[in-house]
Formats: structure tokens, C-alpha cells, sequence
């Protein structure tokens, strides 16, 4: 087993004054890993990420029990992907419900820790919903342009 330490760090100087901070998070007992460069055509989705109860039941599928560490990082220099979180709003490793889609810009990352039990939306009103649901999938949107992101997985 291996622990995987992730360093956040915003480093500002603004009118003279530095600011900005540093936080280190360190998971313990990582196992596995799943990273992958992928580039999404304009015009297109991709599934850079499926989580599955067992993984035998999908081609490429992560453990969503094991799962503790997900990046999602767009690598392209200028242009914007939209990444859409695929929800299982019943709890039973199927075909998602719902959905979340978040406008994630170059250079930029969109970090989570494990999918399960883990994100929840309410689309009847605007109340914060505190009964979390699995994450079944990521999902890259491209828009008009061909983009490139990085994709990192941790697990037990």
C-alpha cells in the first residue's frame, strides 16, 4: 500500500501583499491506480471516468467502493470543456438519473474524493440535498473544439 499525498497551493502577491495558502492532504492505503491522457474530438462526449460495483460488470470501470480520489484536469491552453457527473439517483449501480454539468476552464482541475455516496442534486428546487447518491460516470463534453484532458483515479 502507498499513500498519495495532493498539494493545493495559490500563491498571490496583490497590491504588495502575499497571498494565498497551502493545504496537503495525504490518502492512505492507495492500491490502484487509473490515469489517462484522453483528447475528446470537437463535437463530441467521452467517458473519462465509470464506476461500477464490481468492476468486471464494465470494460475500464473503477471501483466505486475503492475509489477515493478522482482529477479531472483540462489540459487544453485556451479553451473551456464542460464536465458532466452522471448521477445513479437510485443507488443501484445502473444507468444514471441525473445529472450536474460544470464549466471547467483550461488549465483548470475539478477534484473529488470517493463517487460513492458522494454528490446529489435536486432539480423541483433550489435546497441544498444532503442524501448523496453514487457517482456513476464523468463525461467530457468538447464543445466546437478538440480538447485534451487528464484524468486521475486513486484507490484502495
Amino acid at each position: 500500500m502507498a499513500n498519495l499525498t495532493v498539494t493545493i497551493t495559490e500563491d498571490l502577491i496583490l497590491n504588495g501583499s502575499t497571498r494565498g495558502s497551502t493545504n496537503q492532504l495525504t490518502i492512505t492505503g492507495i492500491e490502484s491506480v487509473f490515469e489517462r491522457v484522453v483528447t475528446i474530438p470537437a463535437n463530441s462526449d467521452g467517458t473519462v471516468v465509470l464506476t461500477k460495483d464490481t468492476i468486471a460488470s464494465s470494460d475500464g470501470a473503477v471501483d466505486i467502493q475503492d475509489t477515493k480520489y478522482i482529477r479531472v484536469t483540462n489540459l487544453d491552453s485556451t479553451n473551456n470543456v464542460n464536465i458532466s457527473l452522471q448521477i445513479d439517483a437510485n443507488n443501484n449501480d445502473s444507468d444514471p438519473e441525473r445529472s450536474a454539468t460544470i464549466s471547467l476552464p483550461a488549465g483548470h482541475s475539478f477534484v473529488m474524493g470517493t463517487p460513492h455516496d458522494a454528490i446529489a442534486v435536486n432539480d423541483s428546487t433550489a435546497s441544498i440535498e444532503t442524501t448523496m447518491k453514487d457517482l456513476e460516470s464523468i463525461i467530457v463534453d468538447s464543445a466546437d473544439q478538440n480538447v485534451t484532458v487528464e484524468v486521475f483515479v486513486a484507490g484502495a
